[in-house]
């Protein structure tokens, strides 16, 4: 593979402008797709095959479009941007005043007349008839029904009720604006997200010293990532694809391709400082260190891919879409920047500064891992302590979807959950429903309806439970609905406990009422999605552990590191989990990281963090290791071997999670309830894992474990192949002639692989060699 890579590179690096038109034609016909694809993008989740999702095709089927949206959230409703929307207006009453009293009702009703006759408006609800009308009085809502999409309602038409919310207010009423037209769009970058990018290119300038070198690994970066949500939205053409999974994929896609690029062009300028000419030096950095970042994609792309295995689709589309992201991450990587390097030339050569800092690492010199791996049992030990410390918060971990109360405070869908859950109860947000299906005797569908009543209405945590006025409620209908209020709010413990209630007493009515009972709602199908996810995890976490074993046993020809790998990365994620749960489902630090309302965590979050930082994880360790691995095979004792490898990539490994860490930071200040814990988790998880694990506990971990660091049975040695990732025998063919892109591969030496007992092996080198 290395010498393949080379000649890519230096291919590149020849035929740069043919390369670089290539790659912007592909982003023109990305972009051409992206916009030609309708964009349509949803932030609801759904997982077919579920109870609630059965059932909601079930009352669809049964009672018709009439019935559609009973159930639903109260508030803020996930629409289809096609499917006819609607908008919900909600108003409070002044302070000390009552809609069951005076003239309230009417005035409101009067300041909405109009909006009865504007441009796509289908109708508009009566609160009296509908009972939306709060027991107490403070608050009531009307309903707006539109003949077009969410996307599609005039602007003529939002200015209508935008002017009654204004007369309303005037008046001293206090009113919301939800769903439909009034949902804040997606907004996919903002000054946060570019703030990161600054951070990105301030720590380049650091690491480089040259300005030049510092922006080549973000034009690419920005390439890449361009053509990769621009692929994902020309998807929407034939699916809907989430707001989620597009923003993960433009996270991803940044974070990865700084990062790859990164270590390319440290490695390139590093030849250029030993005096390597440019065509040369940026072919052997794609042999070398591209097939480190080759192997590192592909393990972010297995771990990705693997989200599929859950067989949960929108979490596999979030997987696949990132891991194409990924893919053209890499790509651009072995293929742009050489041809770029091309573009600079000499200029690229280190001088000044620059050139002491590559004089520095060609003589591995780092006081950190001089330190680590002087006290190794006491770094893993108190690494380990910390890290466990951290996690501690996980241990009451709880998972759910966001509703309307998790958007940011002052939105018009925020300010409307919290009016209606002020005046009608905090159930009124996420009713129950409870399908009654009497197909095969329909004569028994009225009392069974007034038996299900009768038993909900029982069950602790139910503040109200009734049959619905809809289609099934008629003479000879076969089926029906009961609509139930919890007490406890949608994403609450008791709801979810009450969920389970009804379906544990559902044996018993069905059997003496002849009837079928199914139960859904948005509350249910959240806690159905939420506990399908949970039931995914363990085996997902058990395939990635796995997969991960088998990686790094092919990468490094070894059993031990893979294990220390491992190891280090359940960590990583038991102290992700732990600070991702105090902050954002306990509220510590809340306001440091913009979180308006604490709640459940993302019951997609757990899956979809172990498969990402995994692959992020692997990047570290393949790139960290892996020159630890190459000093090995040329001849460093096992100490030795650790300090100087780590000389070599701590610099440029340190520089690549700062990067990592300011992109996914940028997005936690996103405010969506959906991104920002996705953001801070994966932020945080890269600041345990880069920071603790790989660059403090790896280090210590193969200083303790010596020469066996790198044993593997030597029947196990024939087996696996021999992938190279270091490149090392790319260099060891380059230093016997001139032409070393054709010079023959040579195999690593078998007594690489000794145990730990052998009195033979790798020449060690002597103990006044290790740097200082």
């Amino acid at each position: 593979m290395a010498r393949v890579l080379d000649r890519l590179g230096r291919g590149s690096y020849r035929h740069r402008w043919i390369v670089l038109v290539a790659w912007l034609l592909v982003l023109a016909a990305a972009a051409f797709g992206a916009v030609s694809s309708g964009l349509n993008l949803s932030n609801s989740f759904s997982i077919p095959g579920t109870e609630s999702d059965r059932a909601q095709a079930l009352v669809a089927e049964r009672l018709g479009d009439q019935a559609a949206g009973v159930g639903s959230s109260s508030s803020s409703q996930a629409q289809d941007a096609e499917a006819p929307s609607s908008a919900r207006v909600v108003v409070a009453a002044p302070e000390g005043e009552s809609f069951l009293e005076g003239t309230g009702i009417q005035d409101v009703m009067t300041a909405i007349a109009p909006v009865a006759e504007a441009e796509d408006v289908a109708g508009v609800s009566d609160p009296v008839a509908t009972q939306a009308v709060a027991p107490d009085g403070s608050v009531m809502y009307v309903d707006v029904q539109f003949t077009v999409g969410m996307e599609e309602v005039p602007t003529a038409t939002t200015d209508v009720l935008e002017d009654a919310a204004d007369s309303l207010e005037a008046d001293g009423y206090e009113v919301a604006l939800s769903g439909g037209p009034f949902t804040a769009p997606l907004e996919l970058a903002g000054p946060a997200e570019a703030l990161g990018l600054v951070v990105a290119l301030v720590v380049l300038v650091v690491t480089f010293g040259s300005l030049l070198a510092a922006g080549m690994p973000i034009l690419t970066a920005l390439l890449g990532v361009g053509i990769g949500v621009a692929g994902v939205l020309s998807l929407s053409a034939v699916t809907t694809i989430s707001s989620a999974t597009l923003t993960l994929a433009l996270m991803l896609g940044l974070a990865v391709g700084i990062d790859y690029a990164l270590f390319l062009l440290s490695r390139h300028r590093q030849q250029l400082a030993d005096g390597t000419d440019p065509e040369t030096s940026a072919g052997r950095a794609v042999g070398t260190a591209g097939s480190a970042v080759v192997f590192a994609g592909i393990t972010v792309v297995i771990a990705l891919a693997a989200l599929t295995i859950t067989g949960i689709p929108f979490l596999a589309a979030m997987g696949l879409a990132a891991a194409a992201t990924v893919v053209i991450a890499v790509l651009v990587a072995i293929t742009l920047l050489p041809a770029i390097m091309g573009f600079a030339g000499e200029r690229l050569r280190p001088r000044g500064r620059a050139q002491k800092q590559a004089e520095h690492s060609r003589e591995g010199r780092n006081r950190w891992g001089l330190l680590v791996t002087t006290h190794p049992i006491v770094t893993l030990l108190v690494s380990a302590a910390v890290l466990l410390t951290i996690a501690i918060p996980a241990l009451s971990l709880r998972l759910g979807l966001p509703d309307a109360g998790r958007e940011p405070e002052g939105s018009g869908d925020r300010r409307a959950f919290e009016l209606l859950a002020e005046g009608f109860g905090p159930g009124f947000n996420g009713p129950l429903v409870v399908l009654v299906d009497a197909a095969e005797d329909p004569s028994a569908l009225p009392g069974a309806v007034e038996a299900v009543v009768a038993e909900v209405t029982q069950l602790p945590d139910v503040a109200y439970a009734a049959p619905v006025a809809a289609p099934g409620a008629a003479e000879g209908a076969d089926a029906a609905l009961v609509v139930v209020i919890p007490t406890g709010a949608p994403d609450s413990e008791e709801t979810a406990e009450l969920v389970h209630a009804i379906r544990d007493a559902r044996p018993d009515l069905e059997a003496s009422t002849g009837t079928e009972l199914w139960v859904t709602g948005a509350s249910a199908a959240n806690i159905d999605i939420t506990e399908k996810l949970a039931d995914a995890f363990p085996v997902f976490l058990l395939i990635v552990v796995g997969l991960a074993i088998l990686l790094l046993m092919v990468a490094f020809r070894s059993l031990l590191v893979p294990v220390t790998a491992v190891l280090g990365f359940l960590l990583t994620i038991a102290a992700s989990f732990g600070a991702t749960t105090a902050v954002f489902q306990w509220g510590w630090l809340s306001g440091i990281f913009n979180v308006d309302s604490a709640g459940p965590l993302l019951s997609f979050l757990p899956i979809l963090l172990v498969g990402v930082l995994f692959g992020l994880a692997m990047d570290y360790q393949v790139f960290l290791v892996s020159r630890m691995r190459e000093e090995h095979v040329h001849g460093a004792a096992p100490t030795a071997a650790v300090r100087l490898g780590f000389a070599h990539g701590a610099r440029v490994v340190l520089a690549a999670a700062l990067i990592m860490i300011s992109v996914f930071s940028s997005f936690v200040f996103s405010g969506s309830a959906q991104i920002s814990p996705i953001a801070f988790a994966l932020a945080i998880g890269i600041v345990f894992d880069a920071l603790v694990v790989r660059m403090t506990m790896i280090p210590a971990a193969m200083t303790l474990l010596g020469r066996s660091a790198w044993w593997l049975p030597r029947w196990l040695d024939r087996i696996i192949p021999n992938v190279d990732i270091e490149g090392a025998a790319l260099e060891r063919a380059a230093a016997h002639g001139s032409h070393a892109a054709d010079a023959p591969v040579d195999e690593v030496p078998a007594d690489a692989h000794v145990g730990p007992d052998a009195s033979h092996g790798v020449h060690a080198a002597p103990e006044t060699d290790r740097p200082r």
